[in-house]
């Protein structure tokens, strides 16, 4: 499995807007090692960064994108799926029963559920609002999106293994004006699952997140 290393920050020192632009991520490595296996075109610059400080995983994504679409219909969570994102899928263990999906859109709209194989989803659940902050920032070239995940919600999923590594799915979906005027998604990965169409409920669609200095406890 692709591997990314979280570096470790010192505890409350990050403090998230939207914008990914504190000092504190200059300590993250840039994961930028994106494609879409199924397109021909290339794909626009998309740097993912993280870090932890114990208490919190720090996730940022900068996309370089002059033509964005936006489904401003209302403000449901429906409104997302039609809409350019970023997507952050975690998981226990390769069998995905269960793991959580957060797919957020560049005004910070979240659509966010639990889902079970066999594309089972459950769109009433949502990630615990006490355990989460979500920001985003746009302006005519890029957009960034910023999240704060509590250690704690992770390690009540059973998302933190002993050794201190999340299994994540890290994309991106583009949606592009086709010929005939309706929006297509281009879909865009960290990690190919080897399909021969767009597939990220997949268990080969994976990669790890090593927190730096991290262990779990026996308790955790």
């Amino acid at each position: 499995m692709k591997m990314y290393k979280v570096n470790v920050i010192d505890v409350n020192h990050m403090k998230i807007n939207g914008k990914a632009d504190h000092p504190l991520w200059e300590k993250a490595i840039v994961l930028n090692d994106f494609s879409s296996p199924w397109h021909f075109e290339d794909v626009e610059d998309i740097e993912f960064r993280a870090l932890h400080d114990g208490s919190n995983l720090f996730v940022s994504y900068r996309v370089n994108d002059s033509s964005l679409h936006i489904d401003s219909t209302d403000d449901t969570k429906k409104n997302v799926d039609n809409s350019d994102r970023v997507e952050l899928f975690l998981r226990s263990d390769k069998h995905l029963d269960p793991y959580y999906c957060l797919e957020i859109d560049p005004l910070a709209r979240v659509q966010d559920f639990m889902a079970r194989p066999n594309r089972t989803f459950d769109f009433m659940w949502d990630w615990p609002k006490q355990d989460i902050s979500i920001k985003s920032d746009m302006t005519s070239s890029s957009f960034s999106v910023e999240l704060a995940i509590s250690i704690d919600s992770l390690k009540r999923f059973k998302l933190i293994q002993n050794d201190g590594h999340i299994e994540a799915g890290i994309f991106r979906a583009k949606y592009s004006q086709q010929q005939n005027g309706q929006f297509e998604p281009t879909w865009i990965t960290w990690v190919d699952p080897q399909t021969e169409t767009p597939e990220f409920h997949i268990a080969s669609a994976f990669g790890k997140l090593k927190l730096e200095n991290f262990k779990l406890s026996k308790t955790g």
